[in-house]
């Protein structure tokens, strides 16, 4: 008796898992549902970097001295010749009397060597007119012809001594002009290092600190990015690009690409590792008032376009088996089956594709992809316009084979492209 009731259970427990497999096979995949649809597809690659003036002008000292005096700051518009500094002049105006000095000292000699060499002149004809008459020696006339060279000579000297002068003179003045700092171009006072009072040091380019002021022209702005090795290749001169500032976040800039970097930026990622990088300059053609230098900005370049693509949406593509294999009743095909294990012996590989609904059942479809939008796929080949495809949601998308059932969710239904 015991027997045949153990029996009966596991029969009764049989029949109720038969019946749970049959009804679970049976059962249709909820998923969500869109149509194939054509419209205007942009790529766009994404890179980060910061805003700075196209045109800037690093001003530095090319005097010493302390400065006596600061017309300007941070934050000033100025136009080019405006005065924006002084350096205590005190000692290269004292210079410039000095050589002044010198001048009208070399000028007076040099009247004098004249003087002196007209006269050796009168001197050389009065015994050359003395030697014709027999009334002086060959000795005299010669002496006299000496001096008169040494005279000339002495003019000469006077002269160049005189050149000289002038010449420290006028390095003297250059030197006292450079005292007084003024703008070399219009803009805006980006950046003032310095304070009145303090020594302004001569401009040196492997020498930090010696940069007094920037001035830059905040008309014209550029957005230096830093873009993958894996993407720039793909970045070409003259391409558009929507630049978005975070100072400005409800504003797109306008901009096109007017420099590519050839010289790669190694960052570190941690492990050893480093990201390699090429900076571009994009040059924004819309004007952003109330700029400021260092601005964080983030670039859409648009490497590609197609009109009237045939498009899907990007989370509905995914990856099958291809060919697909046959199906038994019931029973969904085994993955990661290599051709060995079909008898069939047809050779398989892994495709991307959609699935297509077709009378409450999908049948995929391989696809080749084009060019990647913001939220859709370009499908070159594989699918035709109107037709429906399975969207979401991901939990089903994933498991979805060749030949289920499915059943369009609540939420799910048809989404307007």
């Amino acid at each position: 008796m015991k027997k045949w009731w153990i029996l009966g259970i596991v029969a009764v427990v049989v029949t109720l898992v038969v019946v749970n497999m049959v009804k679970s096979g049976g059962k249709a995949v909820e998923v969500e549902k869109a149509q194939v649809v054509r419209k205007d597809l942009t790529e766009a690659i994404s890179a980060s970097g910061t805003l700075t003036p196209k045109s800037k002008v690093d001003v530095s000292a090319n005097a010493m001295g302390r400065i006596t005096g600061l017309f300007v700051a941070e934050g000033d518009t100025v136009h080019e010749g405006d005065v924006l500094l002084e350096i205590d002049p005190t000692e290269y105006a004292s210079a410039v009397h000095s050589y002044e000095a010198a001048v009208q000292t070399m000028e007076a000699d040099l009247r004098l060597s004249e003087a002196n060499a007209d006269k050796a002149g009168m001197d050389y004809e009065r015994a050359e007119s003395l030697h014709d008459s027999g009334l002086s020696s060959d000795e005299q006339l010669q002496a006299a012809n000496t001096a008169l060279s040494v005279n000339e000579a002495g003019v000469a000297a006077s002269h160049a001594r005189l050149r000289q002068a002038r010449a420290n003179l006028d390095k003297a003045k250059h030197d006292l002009s450079k005292v007084t700092i003024t703008a070399p171009m219009t803009g805006v006072v980006t950046r003032l290092n310095v304070e009145a009072g303090e020594n302004a040091v001569m401009g040196t380019l492997n020498v930090a600190g010696t940069v007094l002021l920037q001035i830059a022209d905040l008309s014209t702005m550029e957005a230096e990015v830093d873009v993958d090795e894996t993407e720039v290749v793909r970045v070409a001169l003259g391409q558009h690009v929507d630049v978005s500032v975070d100072a400005f976040p409800d504003t797109t800039f306008a901009g096109i690409v007017t420099e590519i970097g050839n010289s790669p930026i190694y960052t570190s990622t941690g492990q050893n590792r480093q990201a390699v990088d090429f900076k571009v300059t994009i040059t924004l053609v819309d004007r952003v008032v109330g700029v400021r230098p260092g601005l964080s900005a983030k670039a859409d370049i648009r490497v590609a376009s197609s009109t009237d693509a045939l498009t899907v949406p990007i989370g509905c593509v995914t990856i099958r088996e291809w060919p697909h294999r046959e199906r038994t009743k019931n029973r969904r095909p085994r993955r990661n089956r290599t051709a060995d294990d079909d008898s069939t012996g047809v050779e398989r590989e892994d495709k991307e594709g959609v699935f297509v609904i077709e009378e409450g059942v999908v049948r995929f479809a391989p696809v080749t992809l084009g060019i990647t939008g913001e939220d859709d796929f370009e499908i070159v080949t594989g699918v035709e316009e109107g037709w429906t495809i399975v969207t979401g949601p991901f939990r089903s998308l994933r498991d979805l084979q060749h030949g289920d059932e499915v059943a369009v969710s609540d939420d799910g239904q048809e989404k307007e492209e």
